[in-house]
């Protein structure tokens, strides 16, 4: 499962590599719903899924962005607010009652998914959507890890007169690169609201309003990929996330403002868009399951 903010993606896996059998869901959270009201309908689409199941489950692999204390219970998600207190641990067995969950950070397990994929042990991932997600990769596993809590790439601050960020800060990552803060930076310069279609078409026209909006994401993501880079001296960036995927030109943009940034002589970093596109989080979930649970049995 991959629990986003906005919406939430399923994937139900059955057997191994090629061969294995594979079902998918996403669904949108209800806007007006508090955190029962939001379980509910989870379990509700859980139990729809899990009707394509040829054998008991043998693991979920969750992702998620929510930030939680040692005992599992919601510290803080600006995504979801209601959720704060609720204790997941508990909400998870409920939903999955005979079988044991596995749960990591989704920029984490992005960016593990994503690694894999690219065959590269040591990177960097971002995921732009709702909010900026994020992780490095660093010999094949994501760091500094679960120990010692996840890599939030999304609240680097890289404007300090910035935005203010649902963190309480100004000037992160997320307040400036954000999906929704480049549909309002964009309506600003445009005049009126910009819907994500809008943006689209407006960047393949190259219409000044929606190219400088992407431009300004894409600077700050530049800055973010050049600070990681420049500390753990890494070789790739991937960009990913369903904005970062749909939006002509924004991964271009930041590997334009990342070779600008560049010190001359140092460690060049490549930027690229992720592979996994917006299935970054959920491909990491299903990872997380399978490498702490055991392959799926075949069906």
């Amino acid at each position: 499962m991959d629990v986003g903010g906005t919406k939430v993606a399923l994937r139900l896996k059955s057997g191994t590599g090629g061969d294995g059998a594979t079902v998918e869901d996403t669904f949108r959270w209800t806007a007006a719903c508090d955190a029962a009201g939001d379980l509910e309908l989870l379990a509700e689409r859980v139990q729809v899924l899990l009707r394509h199941r040829p054998a008991p489950l043998s693991g979920v692999g969750v992702a998620m962005p929510a930030i939680c204390d040692a005992n599992g219970t919601v510290r803080a998600w600006p995504g979801r607010p209601s959720w704060v207190g609720l204790d997941l641990e508990a909400a998870l067995a409920r939903i999955f009652p005979d079988t044991p969950v596995a749960r990591a950070d989704d920029g984490d397990l992005a960016a593990l998914a994503e690694s894999r994929e690219a065959g590269c042990p040591d990177l960097m991932y971002l995921g732009v959507g709702t909010g900026i997600g994020g992780g490095v990769v660093f010999e094949g596993r994501f760091w500094p890890g679960p120990a010692r809590g996840s890599c939030e790439l999304g609240h680097l601050v890289v404007d300090g007169n910035g935005a203010r960020c649902d963190c309480g800060r100004r000037g992160c990552v997320q307040a400036v690169a954000s999906g929704p803060a480049t549909l309002r930076r964009a309506a600003g310069l445009r005049g009126r609201e910009v819907a994500f279609a809008e943006l689209v078409e407006g960047a393949r026209a190259s219409a000044f309003w929606a190219r400088a909006a992407i431009d300004e994401s894409a600077a700050a993501l530049a800055r973010a990929v050049i600070g990681v880079g420049e500390l753990a001296q890494l070789d790739l960036a991937l960009v990913g996330g369903g904005f970062a995927a749909g939006v002509p030109g924004l991964v271009e943009s930041v590997a334009a403002q990342v070779e600008e940034l560049a010190r001359p002589g140092s460690r060049r970093i490549r930027v690229r868009p992720a592979a996994l596109g917006g299935r970054s989080s959920l491909y990491g979930a299903v990872l997380l399951a399978e490498e702490t649970f055991g392959p799926v049995p075949a069906g």
